[in-house]
């Protein structure tokens, strides 16, 4: 794609323009957009009316701008979450109903966790999760459970990139991965919120790695850990076998 008169090409541009939304700031002024973006505020104009054209971007009466729908739109197609969201929501379903809290589908993506669905309850204890939001592999159960069950290598690179910070918060590591597999199962205690614990389970491939990771967020000492850990880990073995990556071990 054609280079800008800064020497950064034109596709290095529109993706710092899309980045520099998240939940924290799901809109923007023309000048904060250009200004986090690093884009001269008249070639900030320019771009806006192409991609608001194409759907890519929104502005509202305010003039203030969002992602647009066709992103949505795009991003609904992608052939690596819409076949195990549409198997997994009939197994989230019975786990809502069953445990009356928020459940959540994610995946390890860029060394975070990347939330691809959720399902909300009325009277469920804080989740701070939210679809298409990330969170810290280090400070979630969906995190650990979804490092505990990773390939050699993912795991030996997330180490290297963030050994210092792992050092800091799991200083026994590598007994905690090992836990964490002989369970099935992940769970931490207030480390996102105080009055809560998280729980996942991982949905694994042929060769007992992990795909991506079920959960749910349940009040502390409420009683619930375990019976979630134990559906969690029924749903996620159904949602392997319907995906037609799970034998028995």
């Amino acid at each position: 794609m054609a280079n800008s008169p800064s020497g950064d090409s034109m596709l290095d541009r529109l993706v710092r323009i899309l980045d520099s939304f998240d939940a924290q700031t799901p809109s923007l002024s023309v000048s904060s957009l250009a200004r986090r973006a690093q884009i001269p505020k008249a070639s900030m104009y320019r771009l806006l009316d192409d991609l608001e054209g194409h759907g890519l971007l929104a502005k509202d009466k305010n003039g203030q701008v969002s992602l647009g729908l066709r992103l949505w739109e795009l991003a609904n197609r992608s052939a690596a979450t819409v076949g195990l969201r549409k198997v997994a929501l009939p197994f989230m379903e019975d786990i809502n109903q069953l445990l009356g809290q928020n459940t959540q589908l994610s995946m390890l993506h860029e060394d975070e966790v990347l939330i691809i669905e959720r399902l909300s309850r009325p009277g469920a204890v804080v989740n701070q999760a939210s679809v298409a939001g990330r969170m810290p592999v280090h400070r979630t159960s969906m995190g650990m459970a979804l490092l505990a069950f990773s390939r050699p290598e993912v795991i030996h690179g997330f180490l290297e990139r963030h050994r210092d910070l792992m050092n800091a918060t799991h200083p026994h590591f590598r007994a905690e991965m090992a836990e964490i597999r002989r369970n099935g199962f992940a769970s931490m205690d207030g480390y996102i919120d105080v009055e809560s614990t998280g729980a996942a389970a991982p949905i694994l491939d042929d060769s007992g790695y992990q795909l991506a990771v079920l959960s749910v967020v349940v009040p502390r000492d409420s009683g619930l850990l375990q019976p979630a850990a134990m559906a969690l880990r029924t749903a996620s073995r159904g949602i392997s076998r319907a995906l037609g990556y799970y034998r028995e071990r």
